[in-house]
């Protein structure tokens, strides 16, 4: 397995990173002469550790499928030089048309046709050189998809298998067509994405503003260029929260159509259809990053897949869970980095289509979960997820009612509270949100950051443990049960698990956020202690990461992240165009009759 990812765990050295860079411009002068398309995929495939490429490789340009409504959906189709039917690839890419997206379908189309495989590198529609418009994006991809496969079944060059590659939109590409038979897929490489965008837009009920944001200002012109972050910022200050993309560039109607549609209504079903990852008809290699904000959705696909899916496609489907942002690679707080997400992405794909597409007897991934352990910075097989030997254990929030800031009294333990613990508060101004430090999200925000800014806030809690003389590792899912109250009818409750080196400084592991109304809001002014609470639990990202002996757990609770999560304002009215915030008072209990607990899903070490 040395092409495998386990692999990658090395760091590269500056020196290294600059000879990469060198030959990755190199690669990419070559290209722009029109000459190095097959040297720049020789160059990838030797980093990949692929086998020697088997074919010569002809390219036919600019090859149109017509689509159900008679748009012109255009490919680049790479032949491998065979007179042999043989498997295709199938790569629908929702990009514009620029130099790199050039470079990068040149590069993967040769790669894949060298090794014996048709590669179809299709633009979707209104993308790339397709015609149409992306606007509205998601709407048309079934029918074009499907479209594509009934033409690519009627080629000569076509012997009756399909595999399909890609992350985010592409990935979403490949799920609209998971359920289809005759002509169907017979493997698909789904990455960080999944069949529930609702819930990547909508974690816990808030909307992912940051994300949602990004993505509009990137891809609602004829070119993906990313807006400068004083641009977005421009968006994200002001209200309502409908008018962002207007503050920031111009009136973007699909923005618009995701920020307002708050639940889980027609124009979702639509989107995300029904139990896609259920019917799937072929074996799923589904890439996931611990920093990306499909994670939990695409874990709920993995383990759907697995528990419901045709006996031959749930034993064959695989998950890769990576230190990966959103198509980017995590620095962790030493300043080091993992192999570049880029080559972790297509890195797997020729093992994974040789062993579906052709039949190879070698078995790409014989574990059916691998994870990356961060701290420990290693990869690791397992046979499900969660594992099977995780030991849920209970953490107490305590204090002596002042838990507000680092510098408060919040205590973190494995000891349950007492009787006559006083409850912690805070007040919570939309006007003034706990700005986000790193997370899950799109965009160059994610990743890991340092959290020093966000605990000497007053508005946010901090509960911490005493140094650790253990190392503990926590893979799996994460949960925060809180007891609380509030002054606000609606209103959000927000939690970040957070790593503290011996320094002081801590980094955010994972985060969550909880949106809901409250009937029984205690009133504005109210301050006195009430026993009239709620008990609320909030889902934080799954993570795996060890805390080694002299760091400390803690855990952030506040009431927002802002940009990661839109602004609550509070009234309890819509809240895309609300205009008009108010301030909510929070409170946090934590004793023997309202138990508030954090929940961390413990592997015990050397099992």
């Amino acid at each position: 397995m040395s092409w495998g990812i386990f692999r990658h765990s090395r760091l590269f050295s500056h020196k290294r990173a600059w000879l990469w860079l060198l030959a990755g411009l190199t690669a990419l002068l070559l290209l722009v002469v029109g000459r190095g398309s097959a040297i720049a995929a020789a160059w990838l495939g030797h980093q990949l550790d692929y086998p020697p490429a088997s074919y010569g490789v002809r390219l036919e340009r600019r090859v149109t499928v017509t689509a159900p409504d008679g748009t012109a959906l255009v490919a680049d189709v790479y032949h491998p030089r065979t007179t042999a039917a043989t498997p295709t690839i199938l790569v629908r890419i929702p990009y514009s048309k620029q130099l790199k997206h050039i470079l990068f379908a040149r590069t993967v189309g040769h790669l894949w046709a060298s090794h014996g495989y048709t590669t179809v590198i299709q633009g979707t529609r209104g993308r790339y050189e397709s015609g149409g418009s992306y606007d509205p994006p998601f709407l048309n991809e079934a029918q074009d998809g499907r479209a594509t496969l009934q033409w690519i079944a009627q080629q000569p060059w076509y012997n009756g298998h399909i595999g399909t590659w890609g992350g985010s939109y592409f990935g979403y590409t490949q799920w609209v067509l998971a359920d289809q038979v005759d002509p169907g897929l017979s493997a698909l490489i789904p990455q960080i994405s999944s069949t529930d965008f609702y819930r990547m837009f909508y974690p816990g009920g808030a909307f992912s503003l940051e994300s949602a944001l990004y993505w509009a200002t990137l891809s609602y012109g004829q070119r993906d260029i990313p807006l400068p972050q004083e641009q977005l910022q421009r968006g994200y200050e002001g209200w309502p929260l409908l008018e962002a993309d207007d503050r920031a560039v111009q009136s973007i109607p699909f923005f618009d159509t995701w920020a307002s549609h708050t639940d889980r209504d027609r124009y979702w079903q639509t989107v995300d259809g029904t139990e896609r990852a259920r019917q799937l008809q072929a074996p799923a290699l589904l890439m996931a990053g611990w920093y990306d904000p499909f994670l939990p959705t695409q874990l709920a696909d993995f383990q759907q897949i697995r528990a419901t899916a045709a006996p031959q496609v749930a034993e064959a489907t695989r998950l890769i869970i990576g230190p990966w942002t959103h198509a980017n690679t995590v620095t962790f707080p030493d300043g080091s980095r993992p192999r570049n997400y880029r080559f972790e992405s297509i890195g797997p794909s020729l093992p994974w289509f040789d062993q579906q597409l052709k039949g190879d007897p070698e078995t790409a991934y014989p574990d059916p979960v691998l994870i990356y352990v961060m701290g420990a910075n290693t990869w690791r097989g397992e046979s499900a997820w969660p594992l099977p030997r995780t030991r849920y254990t209970p953490y107490y929030l305590h204090s002596n009612g002042r838990a507000n800031t680092l510098n408060g009294d919040g205590l973190l333990s494995l000891e349950p509270p007492g009787e006559e613990e006083v409850s912690d508060r805070f007040v919570y101004d939309p006007q003034h949100p706990v700005p986000s430090a790193g997370g899950a999200m799109l965009g160059p925000n994610a990743g890991i950051k340092p959290q020093t800014v966000v605990e000497q806030r007053d508005d946010v809690l901090v509960y911490t443990t005493p140094p650790l003389t253990d190392a503990i590792e926590v893979t799996g899912p994460v949960q925060l049960r809180l007891q609380v109250s509030t002054t606000a009818p609606h209103t959000d409750f927000t939690a970040k698990l957070v790593d503290v080196h011996p320094d002081g400084t801590g980094y955010n592991v994972s985060e969550g956020i909880l949106r809901q109304g409250y009937d029984n809001a205690i009133g504005k002014n109210t301050l006195a202690e009430t026993q009239d609470f709620t008990e609320i639990a909030i889902d934080l990202w799954p993570t795996s990461q060890i805390f080694f002996p002299g760091h400390r757990l803690r855990l952030e609770v506040s009431s927002s992240s802002y940009p990661r999560f839109d602004r609550n304002p509070n009234t309890g009215r819509h809240i895309p165009t609300e205009r008009q915030p108010v301030t909510a008072t929070q409170t946090i209990y934590h004793h023997t009759a309202a138990v508030s607990k954090l929940i961390l899903p413990i592997i015990p070490e050397g099992e």
